[in-house]
């Protein structure tokens, strides 16, 4: 069964990087096939994606989030982190982190999510 856990400050100020890690249990994130995102969720908004690291360590981002996201991986630790520079408080919501099964085109684990609040 493969497990996926968020882990990072729950509070971060306007301008400073917020830096989440996912750890993934049950399955290795260099097994071909499945890509590994970033996906949030804004107080009384839809789900947004952010980002994805794939098996091979190419990484592709959404363009909404203007340059600000990088994503990294650690695959001795079977992790993977995202960084958004800059912050606003717009950037508060629950962030998740999920794996993307790309032969069935959808996602088929996700983490319990994590909240993010930005705040001075």
């Amino acid at each position: 069964q493969v497990q996926l856990q968020e882990s990072g400050p729950g509070l971060v100020k306007p301008s400073q990087t917020l830096s989440l890690t996912c750890t993934v249990s049950g399955g290795s994130i260099t097994t071909s096939v499945y890509a590994w995102s970033w996906i949030r969720q804004p107080p009384g908004k839809g789900l947004e994606w952010m980002g994805v690291i794939r098996y091979d360590g190419n990484t592709y981002y959404s363009p909404s989030l203007n340059g600000r996201t990088s994503i990294s991986r650690d695959t001795s630790k079977n992790q993977f982190t995202l960084q958004l520079s800059s912050v606003t408080p717009e950037d508060t919501a629950v962030y998740y982190c999920a794996r993307r099964d790309t032969t069935l085109g959808l996602w088929d684990y996700w983490g319990q999510g994590t909240q993010v609040t930005v705040s001075s």
